[in-house]
C-alpha cells in the first residue's frame, strides 16, 4: 500500500511557457511536487511450503466456529480448505489419511506471544522485546526485534500452533507495533509474516508502566509515569498529538501545501485512528479496563482486545457491548496486586456473556500446550454450571484470536476457501493425554509425529547438544 499525498499535473507545459519566455504559470507556481511514503515497507515474502492434496476420513471434526461434525471428512486442495462434510470422495493423487479415533480442528492461533523477541534461550543478548528509552515508543516495530531462529517455533509447532502474533513487552504505556506470522521455518522475520495482515499496536496499562519509569526510581529515560494518573495522562498526550499529526496530514492531501514533517511514533498512532492498525492491550483490571474503552471513544479508536484481562469476568456485558475481545490466561493470578482478583472461571465466564474470549500463552512454554489451557478453563466453568460444549469452547483458540488479528476472512475455521490450516489430534484434544499428530499450514505437513527425523531445526540448535532432539 501507498499513501500518494499531492499529484501534479501541467508541470510539462508549464515548463514550456517558461521555456518559450511566456513566463510562469501562476497554477503550476501553485502546485507542489509528489509527496508519498509506502505504509508497508516491509511486506511479507511468506511462500506456502509445497503442497499435495489431502483428504482426512472418519475423524470427530470441531470447524473452530461452534460446529462438531462425527465420522467427519475434510478435504485441502491447493493450501485452502476445499469441502468439508461426510463421505468425501478423494481426488485423484490425493493422500488420504484415516483419522478414526482422532480428532481435527483449525491450526491454533496464539495473540499473544513473544517469541522470535524474548527467544530461547533466554539470555540478554536475545532481549528484543521492550524499548524503554522512552515511555511512548510507537515508532518501534517487534519485527525489526524478531529472531527467527528461535527453537520456540519449533516447539510451539509440536503444540498445534499455525500462526501467532508477536508483540513488543509492557514496560511501555505504548510499546510498538506487533507483528502477525505463519508459524513456518524461514532464513527472515518477513518469510513468516502473514501475508496482508493488519499491523497491530501494543499498549499497557497499571503497574508496569509506572514501576518501570517511576517507582522503580526514574532511572530509565522519562521518569514519568510514576501513577496510574500519569498513565493516563501519556496515553491522552500521545493521542493528542496523533490527532493533530493525522489533521495536518489530511489537509494537506485535501489542499497541497508545504508537506508535514514525517515522525514514526505518530504515524503508527495516526495509522490506529485512520483505523488500518488494531490495538492490543495488557490490562488487569476491571476498571482500568473501563477507563481505555472511554478513552478510545474520547479519540475515535477502538481496542481490538485487552490482554492478560485476569478482572474481565467483572465487566464481560461492558466488554461484549463494547466488542473488545479479552485474551487471557486459563488459570495465572496472584504474582502481583493487579493479579490478585483473577479467577479460573474467567474465560468462560467472559464467553457465557457474549463477549470474545481467547486463550493466550505469554509464555514460551505455554504456547506448546495452549489446547491444555483451554480445557482446564472449560473444566473451570462446568464446575459452576457453565457447561459450554467443547466445540465452543474451542473458538477461545481459532476463530476468536482470528478476528482480534484482523485475520479471520482467511483463517480460524476449516471453511471452503480458507486457509487449510489443519491439526489432528491423537484424540480429544481437551485431554491431557492428547498430543498433535499432525500440523498442516496452508496445506503443507509441517509436523508429524510419527517421523521426529523430519521435524524442522533451525540453524541454531544445529550441532548443539539437545537432550531428547533427534537432530
Amino acid at each position: 500500500m501507498r499513501i500518494s499525498h499531492r499529484l501534479v499535473a501541467g508541470v510539462a507545459a508549464a515548463f514550456m511557457l517558461s521555456a518559450c519566455g511566456g513566463g510562469k504559470d501562476e497554477a503550476a507556481e501553485k502546485k507542489e511536487a509528489e509527496i508519498t511514503f509506502d505504509k508497508n515497507p516491509y511486506p511479507s515474502t511468506y511462500s506456502p511450503y509445497p503442497n499435495a492434496p489431502v483428504l482426512i476420513t472418519n475423524a470427530t471434526i470441531l470447524d473452530g466456529e461452534g460446529a462438531r461434525i462425527e465420522n467427519g471428512s475434510l478435504l485441502l486442495e491447493d493450501g485452502k480448505i476445499s469441502a468439508i462434510g461426510s463421505d468425501l470422495e478423494a481426488p485423484e493423487g490425493a493422500m488420504t489419511i484415516d483419522a478414526s479415533g482422532r480428532w481435527v480442528t483449525p491450526g491454533i492461533i496464539d495473540n499473544h506471544s513473544h517469541l522470535g523477541v524474548y527467544p530461547s534461550p533466554g539470555v540478554s543478548a536475545h532481549g528484543d522485546g521492550n524499548e524503554i528509552s522512552a515511555p511512548v515508543t510507537a515508532e518501534v516495530w517487534s519485527e525489526h526485534g524478531v529472531w527467527p531462529q528461535d527453537p520456540g517455533f519449533t516447539r510451539a509447532l509440536a503444540g498445534g500452533i499455525t500462526s501467532l502474533q508477536i508483540l513488543p513487552g509492557s514496560a511501555n504505556l505504548i510499546g510498538g507495533r506487533g507483528v502477525i506470522v505463519k508459524n513456518v521455518p524461514s532464513r527472515t522475520v518477513q518469510g513468516m509474516k502473514f501475508p496482508n495482515a493488519p499491523y497491530t499496536l501494543k499498549m499497557a496499562c497499571g503497574e508496569n508502566p509506572k514501576r518501570v519509569y517511576g517507582y522503580g526510581g526514574g532511572r530509565f529515560p522519562g521518569g514519568a509515569p510514576y501513577s496510574r494518573m500519569g498513565n493516563m495522562a501519556g496515553y491522552r498526550s500521545a493521542w493528542i498529538r496523533a490527532t493533530e499529526y493525522k489533521r495536518k496530514w489530511d489537509k494537506y492531501e485535501k489542499e497541497g501545501g508545504e508537506p508535514p514533517a514525517r515522525d514514526l511514533e505518530l504515524d503508527t498512532l495516526a495509522g490506529v485512528l485512520n483505523g488500518d492498525i488494531l490495538v492490543h492491550m495488557h490490562c488487569y483490571r476491571a476498571d482500568e479496563m473501563a477507563q481505555i474503552m472511554d478513552m478510545s471513544k474520547e479519540f475515535g479508536y477502538k481496542v481490538a482486545s485487552f490482554h492478560h484481562a485476569v478482572e474481565s469476568y467483572k465487566i464481560a456485558d461492558k466488554l461484549a457491548e463494547y466488542g473488545a475481545c479479552s485474551s487471557m490466561w486459563a488459570d495465572w493470578w496472584g504474582f502481583k496486586m493487579e493479579a490478585y482478583d483473577g479467577i479460573r472461571e474467567n474465560i468462560p465466564l467472559v464467553h457465557k456473556a457474549g463477549a470474545c474470549a481467547i486463550v493466550h500463552s505469554d509464555s514460551d512454554v505455554g504456547i506448546q500446550r495452549l489446547n491444555q489451557e483451554a480445557a482446564k478453563a472449560w473444566s473451570d466453568g462446568r464446575k459452576i454450571g457453565i457447561d459450554i460444549p467443547e466445540e465452543e469452547a474451542w473458538t477461545w483458540l481459532s476463530i476468536n484470536p482470528a478476528k482480534s488479528l484482523g485475520i479471520d476472512d482467511r483463517t480460524g475455521s476449516l471453511k471452503p476457501g480458507k486457509m487449510a490450516d489443519v491439526v489432528i489430534w491423537s484424540g480429544d484434544p481437551f485431554s491431557v493425554y492428547t498430543k498433535a499428530d499432525q500440523v498442516f499450514i496452508d496445506g503443507a505437513l509441517m509436523y508429524d509425529r510419527s517421523t521426529p527425523e523430519s521435524d524442522p531445526v533451525t540453524d541454531f540448535e544445529i550441532g548443539q547438544p539437545g537432550e531428547g532432539d533427534r537432530k
